[in-house]
């Protein structure tokens, strides 16, 4: 550690007269404010004590109100962890904006805090950390600078430049950012005072015990995840009142939660509501972070999707939807951004952790200068530090025992897992989550991969863990756009993905199968663009993946032709339908249920507008409308029988006294696919489902039986015949889903004999039910 220091200095004196360069003091009536307590100018050197503040306690972290703190005094706890921090001021900011500074001097185990008599729940604050400023050595502390507790509850304001936009104002970053020499702006300390540009904390008052609250607990191989954004879900539903549009309550409103009880999913996915923060260069654009993924409080909901004001009263509107949720027997699960924060890399701002303590809190590279950066996003929390790993679990389990909700869905997962630098399945976060009592009982989805060296871990994260299978996705993209070579890899994906995940006791539903999420194009896009078209993010089209797997049908975007309109709408049927039949956890995206379009761009993270938000318009249209009834059809479905949500790995081998398989393909000619069929190219199989023998039992320890399933999936361009496996297999057929019709309601009810041929209409889907020999056929 020593020797890296003393580089780092050496550096610095090559482009400097000093080690730690300081540009020159602002002028008087510039606006900036000195780091002095209780507005006594200070340049060096820690504040001085200010009476008024009592010991407290440094357990809990964060802010907490004490209706009958010490001496039956109500006030409020301030506990802040900043380890190597040589002083830290406590601001309270009254209605005005006014702030009064207030020293902690009790330190315990690295903690700072005090007990303040009379401050209660609205209240707003924020710290300030003193301690050396040597960014050669990692050290950026900067008094300067106002801070966001981590542990804060809420948060009110935003941040605001002259005139309140345009870009992050100068101040708020811990360095000179227009510094002549750019190649050293980051190691010269800004002494302008960030408070008036910078939201704060507010004091919280949190007795809420859940006691009228009953949580779905929807097992894993019942769920149905539905991956949705607070605002864009809920900004032009015509059922949601235009004030709470865009907002935690408009989410919980009787209109919005109606349309997921008919859908029949089990669970919505939220996109990041931690309190996040807008980029610069999204600013300048005159452009906004819309998906969240640029977090800077783990406790505090997102102020902005507030509808009832933001001292504190964000939190109550959050736990009421929660609520309202759950009375509709719908799981919450966040998505959560753990791996890295708004402070982005060594130019980025100082908000809150780089100011407390930037060491202990980033992972830093040989020159500590620079910052580790496995997530693409200039930064990477240092999740092996017990600091760090205390404030994500602290947060885990803030957001499960006093929020309510039933899980989460990590980003870019694959970085917390990393321990000194490599992948570690064996890491202390994974090690942690797996003996904690509260998280281990909730959902944890990975996101099983980041952007660094090793980082893409589909299957192997332990068990308790699902995963995002992106190899599902796309093997069943590849499938239906005719670029699979074979169906070897299509028949592990439909069957639940067993050579990923049948180790370690793991199950199918390991596998959280999806086809389309936020991050690309939507389903409706899939079938209509071939090219990304992100011109509108600004960025030249140089953003997002290039690798869309995508078929637009002959014709790039919207087109009136109405052909390929009648194909477009069969190849979403088919992908939807391939999903939702897939043993496994499915995934679906808000709109693609009713056709939404992002007009071809597959980056969508920042437009807050009508591109990233759900057009309800769309479930006027009678196409689309029945694409919505073609869902929640086979929702339920999905529900009524078990060998669609199968919880244990198919066999592939006889069960049972009829000797059928519970897992047979089938080829075109109705026999049963060799080792060779697997290898030859082919359009289509069928896949049969045994309800005969399911591998599970009932609550009392009854066999599970169910009917049996075929579906026939052919994605070639003509019609196809197949013949429907004979006996033993079957007596007769029943068709339940025919994807080549838009309407399902109106499909001749069809039955036929078990080794018919029939005929196959080019790209769709047919499930049928199976008659077995040992039942009445009954009417159809």
């Amino acid at each position: 550690m020593s020797s890296t220091a003393d580089q780092g200095a050496e550096q610095g004196a090559q482009f400097t007269t000093g080690p730690v360069p300081r540009p020159p003091s602002p002028a008087a009536g510039a606006g900036a404010l000195t780091s002095g307590v209780n507005g006594t100018s200070r340049t060096t050197g820690p504040p001085g004590p200010v009476a008024g503040v009592w010991p407290g306690s440094p357990d809990p972290l964060g802010a907490r109100f004490r209706p009958r703190g010490p001496e039956g005094v109500e006030g409020t706890n301030f506990a802040l962890w900043a380890g190597g921090a040589e002083a830290v001021e406590l601001c309270l900011f009254d209605e005005h904006g006014g702030e009064s500074r207030h020293l902690l001097t009790e330190l315990t185990h690295e903690t700072w805090h005090g007990f303040v008599p009379g401050v209660l729940p609205g209240r707003r604050y924020g710290y300030r950390v003193h301690g050396r400023w040597d960014p050669w050595t990692g050290a950026r502390w900067n008094p300067a600078k106002l801070l966001l507790d981590p542990y804060a509850r809420a948060v009110d304001g935003d941040f605001t430049g002259p005139g309140g936009g345009g870009a992050l104002p100068a101040p708020v970053y811990g360095h000179v950012r227009d510094w002549p020499q750019q190649h050293v702006a980051d190691t010269v300390r800004d002494e302008r005072d960030s408070a008036p540009h910078v939201p704060k904390g507010v004091v919280v008052a949190d007795d809420d015990d859940w006691s009228d609250d009953r949580r779905p607990a929807t097992p894993w191989p019942d769920s149905v995840i539905y991956e949705l954004h607070v605002r864009g879900f809920t900004m032009r539903h015509p059922g949601v009142p235009a004030p709470l549009r865009g907002t935690y309550a408009g989410l919980g409103h009787p209109a919005a939660v109606e349309h997921l009880v008919r859908l029949g999913v089990s669970a919505v996915e939220l996109l990041p509501v931690h309190q996040f923060a807008h980029e610069d260069h999204l600013l300048r654009r005159g452009l906004r972070n819309y998906w969240g993924y640029n977090s800077i409080g783990y406790f505090a909901p997102h102020a902005a999707y507030a509808s009832g004001g933001t001292r504190g009263e964000q939190v109550g509107e959050f736990k009421r939807m929660v609520r309202a949720l759950h009375a509709a027997g719908i799981e919450v699960i966040l998505d959560v951004v753990y791996n890295h924060t708004a402070e982005s890399g060594e130019l980025g701002p100082t908000l809150s952790l780089r100011g407390i303590d930037n060491r202990r809190y980033y992972r830093l590279q040989a020159d500590p200068r620079r910052y580790a950066d496995y997530t693409g996003c200039g930064n990477t929390l240092h999740v092996v530090q017990p600091n760090v790993l205390r404030l994500i679990t602290d947060s885990l389990r803030y957001w499960v025992t006093e929020m309510g909700v039933d899980g989460f869905r990590f980003d870019l997962a694959a970085a917390l897992a990393r321990s000194m630098h490599d992948v570690d399945m064996l890491s202390p976060f994974l090690a942690v989550i797996a003996q904690d009592p509260v998280l281990r009982q909730v959902k944890l989805i990975a996101e099983p991969w980041d952007v660094g060296s090793g980082g893409y871990q589909v299957g192997a994260f332990p068990p308790l863990w699902t995963e995002w299978n992106d190899r599902y996705r796309d093997a069943v993209r590849d499938f239906w756009r005719g670029a699979l070579p074979d169906v070897r890899d299509l028949g592990y994906r439909l069957s639940g993905s067993s050579d990923l995940y049948a180790w370690g006791g793991r199950r199918p539903y390991a596998s959280v199968n999806f086809v389309t999420a936020h991050d690309g194009f939507t389903l409706r896009d899939l079938v209509s663009y071939e090219r990304k078209h992100n011109e509108a993010n600004g960025e030249g089209n140089r953003d997002g993946t290039g690798d869309n797997r995508s078929w637009n049908c002959g014709v790039e975007g919207e087109t009136p032709d109405p052909r390929v309109t009648a194909l477009r709408r069969r190849q979403i049927r088919n992908l939807l339908t391939t999903l939702l039949l897939s043993t496994g956890v499915p995934m679906l995206v808000a709109g693609d249920e009713m056709g939404r379009t992002q007009g071809g761009n597959n980056n969508a993270y920042c437009q807050d507008n009508e591109t990233g938000w759900v057009d309800w318009s769309l479930l006027e249209d009678p196409g689309w409308r029945a694409l919505a009834d073609l869902c929640a059809r086979l929702l339920a479905l999905r529900r009524a029988h078990p060998v669609l949500r199968s919880r244990s790995f198919f066999s592939g081998r006889p069960r049972g006294a009829d000797g059928l398989r519970d897992l047979a393909w089938f080829t075109p000619g109705g026999t049963e696919m060799t080792e060779a069929d697997w290898y030859a190219p082919t359009t289509a199989l069928g896949m049969y489902l045994s309800g005969r023998d399911i591998p599970q039992r009932g609550p009392q320890g009854a066999p599970v039986t169910d009917d049996s399933f075929l579906a026939v999936l052919h994605a070639g361009p003509r019609p196809l015949r197949f013949t429907l496996p004979g006996p033993p297999w079957a007596r007769s057929y029943d068709l339940l889903v025919n994807t080549a019709l838009e309407e399902q309601h109106v499909a001749p009810r069809l039955r036929r004999e078990a080794g018919s041929r029939i005929s196959v209409r080019a790209r769709s889907v047919l499930l049928w039910r199976v008659v077995r020999y040992d039942e009445e056929p009954g009417p159809v």
